[in-house]
């Protein structure tokens, strides 16, 4: 059995980090302070440091068995061929989802976080990558991982799935609508495959396909749309 304290220390521990990461460590504090490429690379390196680093610390000195417990709230391949028939059959289906979205003048506006990123393809590419490592994997360590599983093995599937989908969605406030409701819709999803394939790495890959993806269709689009 594991010890709770772990636990216990992590959800006040991670109210605290959401909290910071959507206010004054939020993108738009730096980007007050420094140009747009350099102000969201910071962002995610806070974001990766206060929803990814930290947490795995506070599990490797406060847990007895820390490895038992990152299986426990996913950070493990769990049931691999499940999770890669899913992500398989998903992406086509995220891949035209991101193009449809990209249309919308409203995430056109929003997207990418670094406009800049639209300047080349390595810019792009570092971006890019830097959005799936610093960004998409804490965030879905922290919803599909630690605010999933715990709650799921206490309170079960529809208490879980209610909690992630219900802060995830907060997160995405000052998002375009559309956006907004694809969140709540997409929180019920990712856990079910977190749920199904006893892990996040497959709501990792397909969620930051799908952002990533819209960023790279609005920059072909912003490249094809004359200057006005």
């Amino acid at each position: 059995m594991l010890a709770r304290f772990p636990e216990a220390l992590l959800f006040p521990y991670l109210a605290v980090a959401l909290t910071l990461v959507t206010t004054v460590l939020g993108r738009p504090a730096f980007l007050r302070k420094y140009r747009d490429f350099k102000a969201v690379l910071l962002y995610f390196a806070s974001f990766f440091t206060l929803l990814f680093v930290l947490p795995c610390l506070i599990i490797l000195v406060f847990s007895d068995r820390p490895l038992d417990f990152f299986r426990v709230v996913g950070f493990s391949a769990g049931r691999a061929g499940r999770g890669l028939l899913i992500t398989a059959v998903s992406l086509p289906a995220v891949f035209l989802s991101a193009a449809v979205g990209s249309a919308d003048r409203r995430m056109r506006a929003f997207y990418p976080y670094a406009k800049t990123a639209c300047a080349g393809r390595g810019r792009f590419a570092l971006y890019g990558s830097a959005y799936f490592l610093l960004y998409y994997l804490p965030w879905e360590f922290t919803y599909r991982g630690v605010l999933f599983f715990p709650i799921l093995a206490e309170a079960g599937l529809p208490t879980a799935l209610a909690v992630q989908t219900g802060i995830s969605t907060l997160h995405h406030r000052g998002h375009p609508p559309t956006e907004i409701l694809a969140a709540a819709a997409a929180g019920i999803a990712f856990g079910l495959i977190a749920y199904t394939t006893r892990s996040f790495f497959y709501t990792t890959l397909i969620h930051a396909f799908v952002g990533i993806s819209t960023d790279a269709f609005i920059c072909l689009r912003s490249r094809r749309t004359p200057a006005t």
